[in-house]
Order: structure tokens, then C-alpha cells, then sequence
């Protein structure tokens, strides 16, 4: 896949409107979008379904977690959605009652093992007794046995997770920042080119794009930084 089919662009926005604005401004550049929950919220499940039909591919960040007759349903739904990759949280049971709900529908399911945001001392305010590096390839190691699709990490573990995962799975990472971009809120982060080189295969940008001054400036780049990896790759 060239890179273009790898970068993810988080449609981090408060307004269906404002999100159709930077699809527009952003063109053929960019062929994959990410919803979550703020646009969600906001209209945006139908606004999936439209970029869909629109030929773009959607990854609905939903972070699922229920029971499993709960989450299985709403796999269901989503994948009638036409929706490329969807996200849960990376608990056992929960990935099961998604793999077998998915079947058939080429849906990729992505295994959340620990939110960028988090660190060792977030993760032991929590309860949890491992620290990130092991929890993440504790849940990718659970992944892969439960049939998931792929796993989203911090590209910090990307290239542990790709030697637990293997070659075939994707490895969604956020938390990217070109060089000399403002963290936010974020306590994991990398380049675009790192994370590649990491072993990343796809890449989830929000704010470096669609808060810039010219958004499809700073996709460019960000696209032709990851080529350049890529070319590299091979």
C-alpha cells in the first residue's frame, strides 16, 4: 500500500459541517478518515456512512466494551455500514464475540491495548499492575489468538507488537507528530517517518492536519515523509 492508503486523517471535529469542510479542503490527497466519538456525537455515523459511499474508507473509533451478546450486535451494524476498521477495547471475551460477529463482512477489527495518552503511573491509578511496554504486548498477544485484524498501539511498541502480531496485521498508531509539532495532550508520540520505520502500516493525524494553516499542505508532507520510509522499507 502506498501511503496514501496508510494515513489516516482524525476527523476531530465538533460539527458535521466543519468535518465536511476539511474533507473538501483535503480532496483526492486523502482517502481515509477516522470518526470518533466527539463526531459521533454530532451526526457523524451518518456522515460515515456517507463518506463510504463516497468511495473513502472509514475507521469508527468506538472503543468498544460490553457483553458480548452487545458488542457482537453492534459489529453487525457497523459492518453493514460499509466502515473499513473499527475499534474495541482489547479484552478477550469482548475481541471473540467481535471476530465471530465480523465474519465474512471484511470489517477490520483493531484491539485498543493503551491509549497514547496513558502512562505507567496513569495505568497504576487505574489498578492496572503492568506497566504500558508489557500490557500493550500482553493485549496484542490476545489479539492475534482471538483472529482480530489488527491493534492500535503507540508506534513506541509498534515493532515489539509487529514481532507478536506478525507481518499480515495492522498496527494503527496515534499519537503522530511531524518534527517540531505541539504534543497536546499526548505522552507517546513519533514522527510519521519513525513510526514506518517501527513498523506502523497505518497512521492516525488530527490536529498536524486539520488545525493547520493549510491542512492540505501539511497532509502532503506528511504523505511524502511516509513514502520516503516506505521506499526505504523495500
Amino acid at each position: 500500500m502506498s501511503a496514501r492508503h496508510r494515513l489516516i486523517v482524525g476527523l476531530d471535529v465538533p460539527t458535521v459541517q466543519e468535518a465536511e469542510r476539511v474533507v473538501s479542503t483535503l480532496g483526492d490527497s486523502i482517502s481515509f478518515y477516522k470518526i470518533g466519538y466527539q463526531l459521533a456525537f454530532a451526526g457523524g455515523l451518518e456522515f460515515a456512512r456517507d463518506l463510504a459511499k463516497e468511495g473513502k474508507q472509514v475507521f469508527l473509533d468506538m472503543k468498544l466494551l460490553d457483553i458480548d451478546n452487545t458488542v457482537a450486535s453492534a459489529v453487525e451494524n457497523i459492518a453493514r455500514m460499509g466502515m473499513t476498521m473499527l475499534t474495541l477495547h482489547a479484552y478477550p471475551k469482548a475481541m471473540a464475540a467481535a471476530v465471530k460477529a465480523a465474519e465474512g463482512s471484511g470489517l477490520c477489527l483493531l484491539g485498543v491495548t493503551v491509549l497514547t495518552s496513558m502512562d505507567e503511573q496513569d495505568l497504576t491509578d487505574a489498578g492496572y499492575e503492568y506497566d504500558p511496554h508489557t500490557l500493550v504486548l500482553k493485549r496484542a498477544e490476545q489479539a492475534r489468538i482471538a483472529g482480530m485484524g489488527g491493534i492500535v498501539c503507540s508506534a513506541e511498541e509498534a515493532s515489539a507488537v509487529r514481532g507478536i502480531v506478525g507481518p499480515k496485521l495492522a498496527i494503527v498508531t496515534p499519537g503522530i507528530r511531524p518534527t517540531g509539532a505541539d504534543k497536546g495532550d499526548q505522552k507517546r508520540v513519533m514522527t510519521p517517518s519513525d513510526a514506518i520505520a517501527a513498523g506502523s502500516s497505518h497512521l492516525v493525524v488530527a490536529r498536524p492536519i486539520i488545525k493547520a494553516e493549510d491542512p492540505k499542505a501539511a497532509a502532503l508532507a506528511i504523505l511524502a515523509e511516509m513514502d520516503e520510509a516506505l521506499l526505504k522499507q523495500h
